[in-house]
């Protein structure tokens, strides 16, 4: 058995072991916290921090934004889902029965690489480099984690599906922010115009605002576990 044969079926083991820790209120929670509607609030938190700190200029961070989902989706899956067109453990004719999934759901065909991991990472890291707030920086990646070990718990990604993502994601985040060092300056004022220097201007231009936004999060998933209990108690 070649090495890269061997890393599929540890891929597979792996995906099974984790895949079979579930209960009900579990599955109520994952099949909302998954959802990228749920996040809305979380999102327009992010815009109001970025217009409240630099007004209408605060639409250059906003398309920066934009380019980075967009380039973590659209790679994700153009090139790499359908590009390698590896099918899902939802799909795969090996496991498509085995896995646990939530409401019968089971995603498109093909998997790897997760976009839901990619667009997760991708934003975690851009914004934990724009604040630079540690606190935000450890709950924005622990909520990309949650939310790409979602899609393990509902079946519908291997864990290196997840890997994959969040690798790409975690290389896209940096390329763009990079670009946006680049950008920035030329329509905003930061304090610091020295090059190694203005990674912490541009923090400081948001003060301490970083605190809303993970707030936010942590708020949002307060209300997803008590969602996910009384929803529980409802279906009994």
């Amino acid at each position: 058995m070649g090495i890269l044969q061997s890393l599929i079926e540890l891929d597979k083991d792996l995906l099974l072991f984790l895949n079979s820790f579930h209960n009900s209120f579990w599955d109520n929670f994952f099949w909302m916290f998954t959802s990228k509607e749920v996040w809305v609030p979380f999102y327009l938190t992010i815009a109001y921090v970025l217009f409240k700190n630099h007004g209408l200029k605060g639409f250059v961070t906003m398309i920066m934004v934009g380019l980075l989902i967009t380039l973590c989706d659209q790679i994700s899956t153009e090139v790499f889902k359908h590009g390698l067109e590896r099918f899902r453990p939802s799909h795969d004719e090996d496991l498509k029965y085995l896995v646990h999934l939530i409401n019968g759901k089971r995603g498109g065909l093909y998997g790897f690489v997760s976009s839901h991991s990619t667009n997760s990472f991708g934003l975690a890291l851009f914004t934990s480099l724009i604040f630079r707030n540690r606190a935000y920086t450890i709950i924005v990646f622990l909520w990309a984690a949650t939310n790409a070990y979602s899609r393990i718990y509902m079946g519908v990604h291997f864990p290196g599906d997840i890997i994959g993502g969040m690798l790409l994601g975690l290389l896209l985040g940096r390329l763009v922010y990079g670009l946006y060092l680049r950008v920035l300056p030329r329509f905003i004022v930061i304090s610091h115009h020295n090059r190694r220097l203005l990674k912490t201007g541009i923090a400081e231009s948001f003060g301490k605002d970083a605190r809303v936004i993970y707030f936010s999060i942590i708020i949002m998933t307060a209300t997803l576990l008590m969602a996910a209990k009384v929803m529980l108690k409802i279906t009994g």
